[in-house]
């Protein structure tokens, strides 16, 4: 019998952002023990892609690992594989930034085990059928991408036991499909059930190759895979039961593989990732109806291997916070690229620039721009902290722009490519994007002498993973299951707790409504506010650096069933824009006049949206009449004044609104799912000035809310 190849890719990762206690603890559940386990099992053979944050962590607390891992790869037992170095989603990612990414890892893996790799692994094996031209140039012989990439090209099940080319423009890749199979057999099914498929496998495709790349998580990290994999000793099975396979498999590790061997032919395929991204990527309502497909051809898979979702890139609009990270991080690219042409070329603007550089390719890590079973964008500390690595970046580029420590400029453009036309304010001490088509709102913030951003909130929204809640109990399942078959909660009740927005949770909405609605029906999203003044298109009036005049004219509702006009309203917003001493002030006038022949008698509010993150630590507070109160707090504080402090964040918002009626503040928390199980996460605050509104025809009524932004200690 000709020889079998089993292709093993194993990858680990960690996000930039993430906490250590972490780290540590996947470290010791799943690096170490899988490495351990490699290390007394020779005839393993396989690749590893550690990404860079993850690498850098283990530099620094456990700097011994690198010497098991020049052990194994000395002893020929594992290929490093490369990649980009901060994780990122190349394709979301401007060219010359792909090739840092990639050179960045390979340099750093030839510096510190002495081999540079051949390979990289794609993040999220998100693939768009240009990518040869960025990877072959970058020194990447070959990747591994999922065999629904494959399937979705037309190609049959049994021709996925080998490897293909990707070219584009002349430039190719090795293309080797992993197979969904494995990916659910190891190490989820018993040992038997995996090597009686490899059996058959080689038995259907002598001399072939089985390939699969998965994460190294969930030999440990996931929910009940350390007692399953170490304890209980599945993977000490399956290694040893492997090694006495050696009569008709081999463990190759992928470059091995593919140097030895010819391919089987060209892959041209489409944009793809694996099976669960795509469905994930989906809007809910279509990903409810394309599951309802799956489930109805769950038994053809001659129907089903033609069944895919969205694609990656459908995140950037399903989730706007997503795709305005996402063009945040492009105009940052694009300012230090202006930067590296310019004249500059002394020393400290050389260190400044390279600086700039690492966090820029730091704030392209790939899981706060996405959501699924795994995914960070619903993880606040995720996108904070890619937030603030933009923020460092795009301080260093607006100075060298500048040429001095103190400059101002009010840009007006499409920021975040939406076809609607912002307003990019900046200064040494912010940045903060005015947006006039979504009821003139504040869409983002950032206070750079705390390198902090104050407006990182995500909109309550429905996902389709919502209906499974009434599904689920507050216990977990206890055994170790694939993450994409798990349901469950980590409390009671959640289902309860699920609440929608009718608006993105910027700063600065204006909400009209009626004068019996209460602190509660806010709480609860019950104000029944005015929609066009709160979400309408305002027009900009005036733009400068130091303010930005917008204005509302129109009715307060549409027409009646019947017919009847609402009354009609004209809405100015000043924002202006003032700092001395590292100390910020935004400040929101508002005028509102009206020329219907009755009075109005209404709630004004203006409402902020701040998340300072960890609401129950005693360092994130409310500060109220001397009183603090932690960041989940819900209640009514006392008119003019309100301060919320991020001592973590060296930050603080001082709110003030003379004239208003009190304070209205509650928790913004999303319920979403996670691979631990559905969960409840504090996105930040909602904080709504109110005032009460009689406005008399010809009469103008107005306001103020400021917001003083200082260091918090």
């Amino acid at each position: 019998m000709s020889t079998f190849h089993l292709v093993l890719l194993i990858h680990a990762h960690q996000p930039v952002g993430n906490f250590g206690k972490v780290l540590e603890e996947a470290y010791q559940k799943s690096y170490l023990p899988f490495v351990e386990a490699l290390e007394k099992h020779p005839g393993i053979r396989l690749g590893l892609h550690y990404s860079g944050p993850l690498l850098d962590w283990i530099a620094q607390q456990h700097p011994e690992f690198f010497d098991r891992l020049r052990s194994l790869a000395g002893r020929k037992q594992i290929e490093l594989v490369g990649g980009g170095f901060y994780e990122p989603i190349l394709i979301a990612i401007p060219y010359e930034d792909r090739l840092e990414q990639i050179k960045r890892l390979a340099d750093y893996l030839e510096a510190k085990v002495g081999r540079r790799p051949r390979g990289a692994w794609l993040a999220e094996r998100v693939w768009e059928p240009q990518l040869p031209s960025s990877l072959a140039p970058a020194g990447v012989e070959y990747t591994l991408l999922d065999d629904s990439h494959f399937h979705s090209a037309g190609f049959d099940p049994a021709q996925l036991f080998g490897y293909y080319l990707a070219e584009d423009l002349g430039h190719c890749v090795k293309l080797i499909p992993g197979l969904k199979a494995l990916r659910y057999l190891i190490p989820f099914r018993s040992v038997e059930e995996n090597i009686e498929f490899l059996r058959k496998s080689s038995q259907e495709h002598p001399g072939g190759m089985a390939a699969m790349g998965d994460d190294c998580e969930k030999f440990g990290v996931w929910p009940h895979t350390w007692e399953h994999c170490y304890r209980d000793g599945w993977l000490e099975r399956f290694f040893a039961a492997l090694e006495a396979s050696a009569s008709w498999l081999a463990l190759t590790p992928p470059g091995e593989y593919l140097a030895a061997r010819p391919p089987l032919g060209r892959a041209d395929l489409p944009t793809a990732s694996y099976v669960e991204m795509m469905e994930w990527a989906l809007p809910a309502a279509a990903r409810t109806r394309f599951s309802t497909v799956q489930q109805e051809f769950a038994s053809r898979a001659d129907v089903s291997a033609f069944l895919r979702g969205g694609f990656w890139r459908s995140f950037l609009s399903k989730y706007p916070e997503s795709g305005l990270l996402q063009k945040k991080m492009l105009h940052v690219a694009g300012k230090l690229q202006r930067v590296q042409t310019s004249a500059r070329r002394g020393l400290p603007f050389r260190r400044a620039l390279a600086d700039a550089r690492t966090h820029l390719l730091r704030s392209q890590c790939n899981d706060a721009y996405w959501h699924g079973v795994f995914g960070g964008l619903y993880s606040p500390h995720l996108r904070t902290e890619l937030w603030r690595e933009l923020i460092r970046a795009e301080r260093v580029a607006d100075t060298a722009l500048a040429g001095r420590d103190t400059y101002e400029d009010a840009a007006r453009l499409d920021f975040d490519a939406d076809g609607y036309e912002e307003v990019y304010v900046t200064n040494e001490t912010c940045a903060a994007l005015v947006k006039p088509s979504d009821g003139g709102t504040l869409a983002a913030l950032d206070f750079r002498p705390s390198e902090a951003t104050l407006i990182n909130s995500i909109e309550r929204r429905v996902e389709a993973s919502h209906v499974k809640l009434k599904e689920a109990g507050a216990a977990a399942p206890q055994k170790a299951d694939s993450i994409h078959d798990r349901v469950s909660a980590k409390e009671e009740n959640l289902a309860e707790r699920l609440l929608y927005d009718r608006w993105a949770r910027h700063a600065f909405r204006l909400l009209l409504f009626s004068p019996w609605k209460t602190r509660e029906d806010y709480a609860k999203l019950r104000l029944e506010e005015s929609g066009p003044l709160a979400a309408g298109p305002y027009a900009p009036v005036s733009v400068a650096p130091d303010k930005v005049q917008l204005r509302f004219e129109g009715a307060l509702a549409p027409p009646a069933l019947d017919g009847t006009a609402s009354p009609k309203v004209r809405v100015d917003k000043v924002f202006s824009f003032s700092r001395a001493g590292g100390v910020l002030e935004v400040a929101c006038d508002l005028r509102i006049s009206h020329q219907a022949p009755l009075a109005l008698h209404l709630t004004a509010g203006l409402e902020v949206v701040l998340n300072f993150l960890a609401p129950d630590e005693p360092d994130r507070y409310f500060e109220v009449q001397g009183r603090r109160h932690r960041l989940r707090w819900s209640g009514a504080a006392p008119a003019p004044s309100l301060r919320v402090a991020d001592e973590w964040q060296n930050v603080a918002a001082a709110l003030e609104a003379p004239g208003a009626h009190e304070f209205w503040v509650a928790p913004v928390e999303t319920v979403s799912l996670s691979e631990d199980g559905f969960e409840r996460i504090y996105q930040g605050s909602q904080i709504l000035a109110v005032w009460p509104l009689e406005l008399f025809a010809g009469a103008t009524w107005s306001a103020r809310l400021s917001l003083r932004v200082s260091p918090a200690r």
